[in-house]
């Protein structure tokens, strides 16, 4: 019901835009978050927007550097992601969840596959 997609390998410095389209329901009324994790790691909350597409919070980590959008028409959450660093490299995916904000993993409902993103340093 939620596909990501837009991962790749980039070399560091530079900017990747990841997609996450909604399918067989609507999501409009659900907070809309990213996520990333790494090998051995937990899950990473990475940004979310609001409902309302004008609310977001961001992990202190990628503030400045990622900006997260909702577009209505297509049910579709992005997340760009500028200034990358070997760090970021992840895999990063999507979720939704009934909040207005949030950065807890517990409160999304909806998970989508992850798409890896590399970087390079």
């Amino acid at each position: 019901q939620l596909q990501a997609y837009g991962g790749g390998l980039v070399q560091a410095g530079g900017s990747l835009t990841l997609s996450c389209a909604a399918s067989g329901r609507s999501f409009s009324d659900y907070g809309m978050g990213w996520f990333r994790r790494t090998p051995g790691k937990d899950y990473e909350f990475v940004a979310c927007v609001s409902w309302s597409r004008h609310d977001k919070y961001y992990a202190d980590s990628v503030k400045g550097r990622n900006t997260i959008s909702r577009l209505m028409a297509n049910d579709t959450v992005y997340l760009q992601m500028n200034n990358l660093t070997p760090e970021d490299t992840a895999v990063y995916y999507c979720a939704a969840g009934r909040f207005f904000l949030s950065k807890l993993r517990s409160d999304y409902e909806y998970w989508g596959q992850g798409t890896l993103v590399t970087v390079s340093s």
